[in-house]
């Protein structure tokens, strides 16, 4: 066995003596492109998405130097058709790019000598295994060779595929050598169809745009904005957690508040695997999520405001969906043209949850958010972002502590910012502000719109977090008319009766706003 070529089944084995979660069922949809014309996938997920897991698995189930059924006599895959046809029938390259570019990075040398160093490890290896059939200089031939002499095709397993084009983002060198080595295995007559049993590439992104196409065009794509198949194999299903939960006596409303949010039509509810095992092992709920340098960057395109990139941020923090339009990002971290480029790769970072149907995007979940107002409020953040952040803490507090003068000259603070709607001419437009003057309530707050109580509907009502010791907040609004008649209305309507079983104090707050005066008035009681 070795590293590059039939690494065997020891990182299966490794993942297995820990709690595993059976997703066998990927090898299954692998099988069924094997020696078709559909038998190279690329499969682009967030990072902490059990992109590696897959990939060592599918070692362990293809490897012809290892026997693997102990690993799986007992797994899903076992019941399917094709289980033995498949099983350890097949030469491996498994080839995990993050540690090339580490070996780069360690001994000085460029980024774009990085396809050469990869082509130099399977050849060494196929020297040392098949020594009969590495006599040539050309990796492509020697692997033909092998082919022919042992009777047994390859399985391409390449892990972080686009780790290269992410890091090499100025050097067009390094990218286009990498891209013409994937093609001279994977678009290649001579090679591909003799050579080439499947391939199963997994990265961050999709595969790079040459104009309009993929670069490398033969390879069915499933992304984390259309998985297609392999959708249940994302993440963690709704179902999965369940159970975890049950195993693990953790709460799972609790587990859905935090790692929940990944939605798609054919699947529902799809989690992070990643945090969902750090919790059910840790016994804690919180943020799993770690800050990588791709994340940071964002700051940058973020601060270049595209299209009022900054007031879209704001709207997902405050807790909107956007509409997105994904089909003019080129994959890639440099190559943006507008806000929506830069939101549709926030997608594919996992700070995003796309919607389909409606084509629109939001933040997905309480872990994400807050790692989304880490980045924000982290060293760089633009300073009208910080303004807006401060402001609106300042806000929070004085309507807890009944300074009704004070809000409503926060209010018409946030309403005179380039967060605010341009044409101010309505109730909705009056939320709209008000949404954002709250922005920092989601912290510890539950944002509700217009939630009904059986004898009207209040417009904003904010429920404290189970860990927040502060008062419920109920915010109604009028325009034209007065912040008393929206006390008055909040009390006629029972609204305070909805939130009872809180066990707290509850705000009330009644906003209007007057187009002939152009002020916002408001008026505070507690209950």
């Amino acid at each position: 066995m070795g590293t590059y070529l039939n690494p065997g089944n020891r990182g299966f084995q490794e993942i297995l003596q820990s709690e595993y979660v059976d997703k066998t069922g990927l090898i299954a949809l692998v099988n069924q492109t094997v020696g078709t014309m559909a038998k190279l996938s690329c499969i682009s997920r967030p990072r902490r998405f059990g992109k590696s897991y897959a990939a060592k698995m599918l070692c362990a189930y293809y490897d012809c130097s290892c026997d693997s059924c102990a690993l799986f006599d007992d797994k899903e895959i076992a019941g399917t058709e094709g289980y033995l046809a498949h099983l350890n029938q097949y030469h491996v390259v498994n080839l995990d790019i993050t540690s090339f570019l580490s070996l780069a990075h360690r001994k000085g040398i460029p980024l774009a000598d990085v396809p050469n160093m990869i082509v130099d490890a399977i050849q060494s290896e196929l020297s040392k295994v098949y020594p009969d059939y590495a006599s040539g200089e050309n990796l492509t031939d020697n692997l033909i060779r092998c082919v022919d002499g042992t009777g047994r095709q390859f399985v391409f397993i390449i892990d972080e595929w686009d780790a290269l084009i992410r890091e090499a983002k100025a050097d067009d060198v390094a990218k286009k050598r990498y891209l013409n080595l994937l093609r001279e295995w994977f678009k290649n007559n001579n090679f591909t169809p003799q050579v080439v049993a499947a391939a199963y590439m997994t990265g961050i992104l999709p595969i790079k745009k040459d104009g309009s196409q993929s670069a490398i065009s033969d390879f069915r794509e499933y992304t984390i904005l259309e998985p297609y198949k392999f959708v249940d194999f994302t993440g963690f299903t709704e179902k999965e957690v369940r159970v975890l939960c049950e195993k693990h006596g953790m709460n799972f409303e609790e587990v859905k508040q935090w790692y929940d949010g990944y939605e798609f039509q054919d699947a529902g509810s799809v989690y992070n695997p990643y945090s969902v095992m750090c919790a059910m092992q840790n016994r804690k709920f919180g943020s799993y999520w770690q800050k990588t340098s791709a994340a940071e960057s964002l700051m940058t395109y973020i601060n270049m405001d595209f299209e009022g990139l900054q007031e879209i941020i704001a709207r997902l923090i405050a807790g909107e969906a956007v509409e997105v339009r994904t089909s003019s990002f080129e994959n890639d971290f440099e190559t943006f043209k507008s806000r929506d480029d830069v939101l549709t790769l926030l997608i594919h970072l996992g700070y995003l949850t796309w919607h389909e149907e409606e084509e629109t995007a939001r933040i997905p979940n309480e872990e994400v958010r807050i790692e989304f107002e880490k980045i924000l409020e982290g060293t760089g953040a633009n300073h009208k972002w910080l303004e807006l952040i401060n402001r609106s803490r300042k806000l929070l507090e004085d309507t807890i502590a009944g300074d009704a003068k004070a809000v409503a000259e926060a209010i018409q603070k946030v309403r005179d910012t380039q967060y605010a709607p341009t044409f101010y001419n309505d109730e909705q437009a009056l939320r709209y502000v008000i949404k954002f003057a709250y922005i920092a309530a989601v912290d510890q707050y539950l944002k509700i719109e217009e939630l009904p109580s059986g004898r009207g509907i209040a417009d904003v009502v904010y429920l404290p977090k189970r860990r927040s010791l502060l008062p419920a907040l109920i915010i109604e609004l009028k325009w034209n008319k007065s912040s008393e008649g929206a006390i008055s209305q909040i009390k006629t309507g029972n609204y305070p009766a909805l939130l009872k079983d809180l066990g707290r104090e509850i705000v009330l707050v009644g906003i209007n706003y007057d187009e002939k005066t152009k002020e916002h008035s408001c008026m505070i009681e507690r209950v």
